[in-house]
């Protein structure tokens, strides 16, 4: 038998086999760590799993990355304060793990979803049903779901959960539909291409009908005529291939004119009341200026909306996987911590929600996750690339050839390797980024249509505050009406 030296014990610990247990007549007794029950040998009352016998006494734990957690015999709290752990929340009796910030576990529940963060799960959204730290055989931690009375099961995960489990606790589920019936509601046209007019040999359309636009749009990879245009779609600049108007100054990317009219979002806390509304329909939706719910960034591009709450995401939020960000800068995948304050690696603003590596110390705001690789600025007659190394490293160089002013080696940067330029993040992309110049805007008070502008040569006065309008405006698209506004009065 293997004998084992085990801190908190005064006596050796015999590591014993099933066929020992067998032998020397075993008994169900609770696990002096876990408390779960256990087969084990009549001794002097002090049992232990192997999981638990083997618990580190310090964990750096992958949820929990700003401080150890410590293993400690009894809750550290007056006999009146009762102990709750955080991820089951139930009471911790004795042997728990606990972090000097107020965080504490159940033994079992740490070493569970510490192998769960270790084997890089997506946050423990799918979980296992056998975990080798718990084994369902006699330890009391995974228990066998018996399908004859009824289970919830997922194909797609390979997960099953008892009944009782699943609808445990109202916040962690919804009704989608029920046993039997038919949800044909959804069961709508969604294709943004209303009508293909040509195709060419490939069955590739060439010439459409976009529902978001009046006139005929037609395929082209011609990025040298014109690659300095943006998309309507996802307000980034054009590249092969793209849909383009030849009448008026409109152009979307392939994928941009290929989205659903409608699409399911599973991930979206829909209004106050509600913690989880399950797939919840989200409308593609244009002609006005919004701001992103997750960027911040206000735009008048395409973007999802919800039919219910009117929740907004840009195109480029809706595309992203938060669970398996990839960053061109960066050789690991990112997730995102919804409550994890760092240092954006990216900017250098202090954040509270993060997409955060688990390989190494990188950290982004979702602003910087979002940022376009290329650009264009009139400071340079090449496209800018964003930059997330240091170009060489003499301080003289560290400089924004658009401010002139010093830059942080350390934070993200554009930068062409024609012409050696370089400049902030900031400069370049300015206040409003994903505001198109020249397209209309139909809301407000005024009784004609208005247009984006930034005037470069004169700044006539705003009808609203007086001051010049320097920045982004609304001009009165009407000949003989000279009404102009601050984008923001």
């Amino acid at each position: 038998m293997e004998e084992l030296n085990y801190y908190g014990h005064q006596h050796p610990l015999l590591m014993l086999n099933e066929k020992q247990l067998i032998d020397n007549g075993n008994g169900v007794v609770d696990c002096s760590r876990c408390g779960e029950k256990m087969s084990a040998v009549d001794c002097c009352g002090f049992y232990l799993h192997k999981t638990c016998a083997e618990a580190p006494l310090e964990l750096n734990h992958p949820f929990h990355r700003h401080h150890p957690l410590l293993l400690l015999q009894n809750p550290p709290y007056t006999s009146d304060t009762r102990c709750v752990c955080d991820f089951c929340d139930e009471t911790c009796e004795k042997y728990i793990y606990h972090c000097s910030c107020g965080l504490d576990f159940h033994i079992k529940c740490a070493l569970f979803t510490f192998n769960i963060g270790e084997r890089n799960l997506k946050e423990l959204e799918h979980v296992a049903l056998e975990d080798p730290s718990f084994s369902s055989k006699n330890d009391g931690g995974n228990l066998v779901v018996d399908t004859d009375y009824g289970s919830y099961f997922s194909a797609d995960c390979n997960v099953i959960f008892h009944v009782n489990c699943a609808l445990k606790k109202q916040e962690f589920y919804c009704i989608v539909s029920q046993e039997n019936e038919d949800d044909e509601s959804l069961d709508i046209p969604v294709n943004s291409i209303t009508k293909v007019l040509e195709t060419n040999d490939d069955g590739e359309a060439i010439v459409i009908e976009h529902f978001k636009h009046k006139h005929y749009l037609m395929l082209s990879d011609n990025i040298r005529e014109h690659g300095d245009k943006c998309c309507d779609g996802c307000l980034l600049l054009i590249s092969p291939k793209f849909y383009h108007c030849s009448r008026c100054d409109f152009f979307l990317h392939k994928s941009c004119a290929e989205l659903p009219k409608m699409k399911l979002f599973s991930k979206h806390i829909c209004g106050e009341r509600e913690s989880f509304s399950g797939s919840i329909p989200f409308i593609l939706t244009s002609d006005c200026m919004f701001k992103c719910e997750r960027c911040k960034c206000l735009s008048n591009g395409f973007f999802y909306k919800c039919n219910k709450c009117e929740f907004c995401w840009c195109l480029r939020c809706a595309a992203l996987n938060p669970q398996d960000v990839k960053i061109p800068g960066h050789k690991h995948p990112l997730f995102y911590y919804y409550d994890y304050v760092a240092q954006c690696s990216g900017c250098g603003r202090d954040i509270i929600h993060a997409f955060c590596c688990k390989d190494c110390n990188f950290h982004l705001c979702a602003w910087c996750v979002m940022r376009p690789i290329t650009v264009r600025h009139k400071c340079d007659e090449h496209l800018l690339t964003l930059t997330y190394d240091k170009i060489n490293d003499y301080v003289k160089y560290h400089y924004c050839d658009i401010c002139e002013k010093e830059r942080d080696p350390k934070h993200w940067f554009y930068h062409c390797k024609t012409c050696d330029t370089s400049a902030h993040v900031n400069c370049v992309l300015g206040k409003y980024p994903f505001i198109k110049l020249g397209s209309t805007y139909n809301e407000g008070n005024h009784q004609h249509p208005l247009t984006f502008v930034k005037k470069i040569h004169y700044y006539p006065e705003c009808v609203e505050c007086g001051k010049p309008c320097e920045d982004l405006s609304l001009e009165c698209a009407e000949p003989g009406c000279n009404y102009i506004v601050h984008c923001e009065c």
